[in-house]
């Protein structure tokens, strides 16, 4: 099978990126980018990747889809919202971390996570040092925000993580962002990008 046929299927099969599942419009706005911190949040946690999206999606329906918001639900909102998910186990911890996330989203980018990145000044380790001030962005959550982001900005292309890379080997494509990236067009690098960690965790 020919690498081109390979990402095809992918993106046929599996190119659905997490914040579109979440019910993300992703666009470079302040609520969309807020959501998408939300949903990596949700993601950095050991808990399967369809109940941090489920878990998403029902704090955006309760109303928690800005820092405003969020910051002015109560703890018993957050953790009811993740309960109705099936976010167990961490959804105390997590309701915790979501409230002090949007008190500093709020306090240092007046809610605006486009002055993250006027402050990152076109750095992406640096965009990533900045994201995991966040509570429960870690690296791990810093690496699922660039690769969902890199559509809306581009300073953070290629961003492949290792998951993703591990099974773009498995499947005979190239280990380094930079040849993936010359797969696709760069609308399509987050939907490769998840195609690719789909897989993998399949």
């Amino acid at each position: 099978m020919s690498r081109a046929t390979t990402v095809h299927d992918l993106l046929e099969t599996h190119g659905q990126t997490y914040a579109e599942e979440a019910g993300i419009t992703l666009r470079d706005t302040p609520m969309p980018l807020y959501q998408l911190l939300t949903l990596c949040v949700l993601l950095s946690a050991r808990i399967k990747a369809d109940i941090a999206v489920a878990a998403a999606r029902e704090l955006f329906d309760a109303g928690m889809r800005t820092p405003r918001a969020m910051d002015e639900a109560s703890w018993q909102d957050r953790v009811d919202a993740l309960g109705r998910a099936r976010y167990r186990r961490y959804d105390e911890s997590t309701a915790t971390a979501l409230g002090e996330g949007a008190r500093l989203a709020l306090d240092r980018y007046h809610g605006d996570l486009r002055r993250l990145r006027d402050e990152a000044g076109g750095d992406p380790g640096r965009l990533r040092e900045l994201l995991s001030d966040f509570p429960r962005i870690g690296p791990v959550g810093a690496a699922i925000f660039s690769r969902e982001a890199q559509g809306v900005w581009p300073e953070l292309r290629p961003a492949f993580d290792k998951r993703a890379q591990d099974a773009a080997d498995g499947l005979g494509l190239p280990h380094s962002p930079g040849k993936l990236a010359a797969l696709v067009d760069g609308e399509d690098l987050p939907r490769l990008a998840a195609a690719l960690v789909r897989t993998r965790l399949a």
